[in-house]
């Protein structure tokens, strides 16, 4: 029996999150969610995602700002980063820390796959 890949979706949307484990539980992922970067934080201390799924913009910490502080705290994890608000300093602020794909909302389920797909075999 093999273990299930689990992945981790940070978004303060909570019908993002519904949609997205619905998605990703479809695929045969099992999913964790979160509403902040900070219940993210305190969860990596006590396990590890295969990926992490997060928005960019959530009150309190960005997306990106959770992930620096994860890119400074502990081994890499492939993250994914959607959002509604494709700033360009974001993007390239993400894709600079190591993040594996910043995709603009509306994702299609085509471009989350592939990015996925593309995350967890790096």
């Amino acid at each position: 029996m093999c273990t299930p890949t689990v992945i981790w979706v940070v978004d303060d949307d909570a019908s993002v999150r519904s949609g997205l484990s619905s998605l990703l539980r479809s695929l045969d992922y099992e999913v964790v969610t979160f509403e902040s970067g900070a219940e993210l934080l305190a969860a990596v201390a006590r396990a590890r995602p295969a990926c992490i799924i997060s928005d960019v913009q959530m009150p309190g910490m960005s997306g990106v700002d959770m992930f620096a502080r994860l890119v400074d705290a502990t081994q890499p994890i492939p993250t994914l980063f959607i959002t509604a608000y494709p700033m360009p300093e974001l993007r390239q602020r993400a894709l600079a820390l190591g993040a594996n794909a910043f995709l603009i909302k509306p994702v299609s389920v085509a471009d989350l796959t592939t990015a996925l797909h593309a995350a967890l075999s790096h």
